[in-house]
């Protein structure tokens, strides 16, 4: 979904339950019915109408109150049901004429592929083929911490003001990043980057 914000809110807000029940449910007149849901929601939108809200490049022209307006089309509700939250900086020149080495589309392929084995043989007893799809009894037995990665998270749980939903995600992507790692079990580092990809709706949507 491209520019997020222009869609109809009430379009938006009617994602919430497949995002988080896995089912969709159809009603008529003379009927009601239910349809499981399996999706990936990727979506991307600007901070404000003219794109430069919080650009260190160019000045943003948008007046506080069209900000607020455009933001507040996106709920905390929904955005609290995706799993990461990436902000995206304008490419520099310097940056494009940089050679430094980056992964290939086809070794991020294989990475990707590698972890998706490693869950699948961890799941098959549980009937669930991905950490996405963990229930919080599954977190507890597969998203264990150590001591100092119970204190980063706890840390964050309340700077940041996250909420249930919100911790539970970010053990299941501490898990996925851990995976891609091919490291057992959760490190400090795994911890520390999922935090950040849950702390963009409170630097926009809380300033």
């Amino acid at each position: 979904m491209d520019e997020l914000p222009e869609f109809n809110r009430n379009a938006l807000e009617a994602l919430r339950v497949p995002l988080e029940d896995r089912k969709v449910t159809i009603s008529r007149l003379n009927t009601t019915i239910t349809y499981p849901c399996e999706f990936m929601l990727v979506a991307s939108m600007n901070p404000c109408p003219c794109g430069y809200y919080g650009s260190e490049e160019k000045q943003c022209n948008c007046k506080p109150e069209q900000i607020k307006k455009y933001m507040n089309r996106i709920s905390g509700p929904l955005l609290d049901r995706m799993d990461i939250h990436i902000e995206v900086n304008k490419v520099k020149y310097s940056q494009l004429e940089q050679e430094s080495k980056n992964e290939t589309s086809e070794e991020i392929r294989k990475r990707v592929n590698r972890a998706r084995q490693i869950q699948l043989e961890r799941y098959q007893k549980y009937h669930i083929f991905s950490n996405s799809e963990l229930t919080p009894k599954l977190i507890e037995k597969f998203c264990q911490l150590d001591t100092e990665s119970k204190q980063i998270l706890e840390t964050a749980f309340h700077k940041l003001n996250l909420s249930a939903r919100g911790y539970n995600k970010i053990l299941k992507v501490a898990r996925t990043i851990a995976d891609l790692e091919k490291c057992e079990k959760i490190q400090q580092k795994h911890i520390a980057e999922a935090i950040q990809y849950r702390s963009l709706d409170r630097k926009y949507w809380n300033s």
